[in-house]
Formats: structure tokens, C-alpha cells, sequence
């Protein structure tokens, strides 16, 4: 092949390699932190002295704003760091060479070997310096409809990279562009469904369970949890507050239940929907350890919204045991992914129950059945339950 000026040809044969393997025998790997991983090692087969290189992504995941990947010469891999929403107004970000990027900058380049009075006064390259780092270059890479994330490399060869090397690296920043740009969004469309539908049904989807009707039986421990005179707070309190304590709340119930191999299917106004698949046999204990857990955050949320004037927050939980069909119900254009069948209503009942006899928390004889040996729970009698014929006998439980 013909090299292109001042690049050496078989750099640039090799370089070529490299691109091949990106368009072509990456394809299979899922991951860009081992996509990057390895390609860092095959430019440095390639005779590109890469010592440490990081490549920086915007995610808009709920709790971070994006991830740094980063690799070093003689690591496995490649280690990654979520960053903050807040990452923009710290020091560190705002003098550093991504804030260059972010202002416009199409190269940011920096002579590590040369005096530190006669560069820029980034932190970062004192650190490179201190671990014998001699040149630096970061440039942005760009994504379908204006997003742009940037990507580093630094050498410690003596001198630096030379033209050869930077030629090369730039070669390859189309390739990775379009390699990363596949796989963030192939994660940011993992992490909406993980979010929104919770991370078992969104393997379904991905997985292609996207038909409606479709579905499976599935047994399981049933959860419905509701919060007490919420429409009086939603109708006096600040929007800002109401909002602010409904997620305080959520988070005082969900941490628990996920901890302990619950999946969150649905939120509903101030209540939510929980199942524990009973494929894992200590199901219904997790179920009892997470509502104890949740009981106890919500004790400690209404200490500390005492201590600010606000009332103490009320709920009801329902436990029942059962069969429920699980999978997509909606219309043809808007589906949704959820439990259906009698033991979901007996859990809404029994949680409904909650409140007319003082009980925070009831569960189905046969859920109880299931877990009385090991868990204290007191049983507070038959009552009749809307829907269904017979009454159920009930169990309290104060975790």
C-alpha cells in the first residue's frame, strides 16, 4: 500500500491492522473498555508507543453522567470510572484538557519533557510527569447527532510521539468513533430498559420478548407497596417537595428490594410492584429480610423529615405467593412489560387491608406458610378480601 507523507510504511501497514481488526474481528466483543483494551496493545504492536490512553463517553445514565476508561501499559484491561453529574463544577474538570475539549478545542497537545512553568497548569500532567510520561495529545471523537466525547493517548518514549505516531492515531479515530458510538448505545439502550422496566425484563426485550401477549407463567413472591394520605401531601405541599419525598421514599423501599433479588416491575403514584421469582428457593426470606430493611430506611426518613417539620410518612405493604403471568400487555403500539393474575390482586388487597387494621405490613396465609418457621410473624385472623370468596387469614409482620 502507499504510505501517506512522513509516515513510515510499515507503521502505516501495521496501523492498517489495526484498523482492519476494529472494523472487522471486533465485532463479536460486547464491550468497549476490552475493545479499547485491546486495541491500545495492537497499536503498540504496531510499533506506536502507547503508554496510557483513556477515552471519556457521555452515558445521561440516572445516577452518572458518563464513564472514563482508561488503560496503562501492563494492566489486564481496561479500569472504568463513572462520573458524577456534578463532575462539571470540580476543580479537577474545569482546569483539565476535557474542559479544552468541551470549549472547542480539536487537539489538545502537551510537551510532558518541557518545564511545567512553560505549559499549562493541569494537574493531570503533573501526574503524567510523575510517572514518567513525556507527551501527551487529546482529541475528540464525534457521534451521530452532535454528541462528542474525546479520547487520550500519552507515550513515554524519549521526545515524545512523533509524526508517524500522531498520523497513525488519527487514522484511527473514525474507526473507533463508529466501534464506540455501537457499543454506548447498545449500553444506554440496556440501561433505559434496566431503568424504566428493571434489569430482568429488560434482558426479555433485548432478548427480542417484544410481541404483545407474549409471555410465561411464573411463580412467585408478590410485593405491592402504597404510601398513606399522599394525595392530601401532593395537594398542600411544594411540587419540589412532593417530588423530593417520593423519591426518598422509593429509594427507602427499592434499595432493599433489589439488594435482595427483588425486581421492581412498576412505580404507581406513590406505589410500587415487586416480584421474587421463586426459581431462587430462598425467595420469600429475601422477600421478609428486604421488607425489614425498607421498614427500617423509612423510620430513619421520617426521623430526619421530623427534624426539618414534616409529618411522618405512612404505607402499606402486601405480600402474597402465586402464580402470575409475566410478559408484555398494552396496546398495539404501547406495551408494557408486567405481572398480571389473582395473586397480584390478592397482594393489592391485602395491602389495602393494611390500613383498616392498623397492620403496615399483611401477608396470605399461603405466603406465610412458606416462611413462620424462620420469621416472627402474628397472626391477626380471617378477614373477607374483595374478589374472592372465601376469607383469608392473615399475618402480620414488624421485621
Amino acid at each position: 500500500m502507499n504510505a501517506p507523507p512522513n509516515i513510515d510504511p510499515v507503521t502505516a501497514d501495521s496501523v492498517g491492522d489495526v484498523v482492519h481488526w476494529l472494523t472487522n474481528d471486533a465485532r463479536d466483543e460486547r464491550f468497549i473498555d476490552n475493545i479499547f483494551a485491546e486495541m491500545c496493545v495492537r497499536l503498540q504492536a504496531a510499533g506506536t508507543p502507547v503508554k496510557r490512553a483513556s477515552l471519556h463517553v457521555m452515558i445521561h445514565h440516572p445516577q452518572w453522567l458518563g464513564a472514563r476508561i482508561v488503560w496503562v501499559d501492563g494492566t489486564p484491561g481496561a479500569e472504568i470510572v463513572r462520573l458524577d453529574y456534578d463532575v462539571g463544577g470540580r476543580p479537577e474538570y474545569i482546569n483539565s484538557p476535557v474542559n479544552e475539549i468541551r470549549d472547542g478545542a480539536v487537539e489538545v497537545r502537551e510537551n510532558l519533557e518541557c518545564d511545567p512553568s512553560l505549559g499549562r497548569k493541569h494537574a493531570v500532567y503533573d501526574e503524567m510527569r510523575a510517572k514518567g510520561l513525556t507527551d501527551y495529545v487529546a482529541w475528540p471523537i464525534y457521534h451521530s447527532l452532535g454528541k462528542q466525547h474525546f479520547v487520550t493517548f500519552a507515550t513515554d518514549r524519549p521526545g515524545g510521539f512523533d509524526d508517524a505516531h500522531i498520523a497513525a492515531l488519527l487514522r484511527l479515530l473514525p474507526v473507533l468513533a463508529l466501534v464506540s458510538e455501537i457499543r454506548i448505545k447498545n449500553r444506554l439502550a440496556r440501561t433505559l430498559l434496566e431503568t424504566y422496566v428493571g434489569s430482568h425484563a429488560g434482558e426479555l426485550i433485548l432478548a427480542g420478548a417484544t410481541r404483545r401477549g407474549t409471555g410465561t407463567t411464573v411463580r412467585a413472591a408478590i410485593m405491592i407497596c402504597d404510601l398513606r394520605d399522599f394525595t392530601g401531601i401532593s395537594d398542600n405541599w411544594p411540587r419540589d417537595d412532593v417530588i423530593d419525598l417520593l423519591n426518598s421514599y422509593f429509594d427507602a423501599m427499592s434499595e432493599p428490594i433489589e439488594r435482595h433479588g427483588g425486581e421492581i416491575l412498576k412505580f404507581i403514584g406513590d406505589g410500587l410492584l415487586a416480584i421474587f421469582p421463586l426459581s431462587e428457593p430462598s425467595a420469600c426470606a429475601n422477600l421478609l429480610r428486604a421488607v425489614a430493611e425498607a421498614r427500617r430506611a423509612m423510620a430513619a426518613l421520617n426521623e430526619k423529615n421530623a427534624e426539618t417539620g414534616r409529618a411522618p410518612l405512612n404505607y402499606g405493604i402486601g405480600v402474597h405467593v402465586g402464580d402470575v403471568m409475566y410478559g408484555n400487555i398494552g396496546s398495539r403500539t404501547r406495551l408494557d412489560f408486567t405481572v398480571i393474575g389473582p395473586a397480584v390482586n390478592m397482594a393489592s388487597r391485602l395491602e389495602a387491608l393494611t390500613k383498616q387494621l392498623g397492620k403496615p405490613v399483611l401477608l396470605s396465609r399461603a405466603f406465610a406458610d412458606l416462611v413462620e418457621s424462620d420469621f416472627a410473624l402474628e397472626r391477626v385472623g380471617e378477614y373477607p378480601v374483595r374478589g374472592f370468596n372465601d376469607p383469608i387469614e392473615l399475618f402480620a409482620y414488624y421485621g
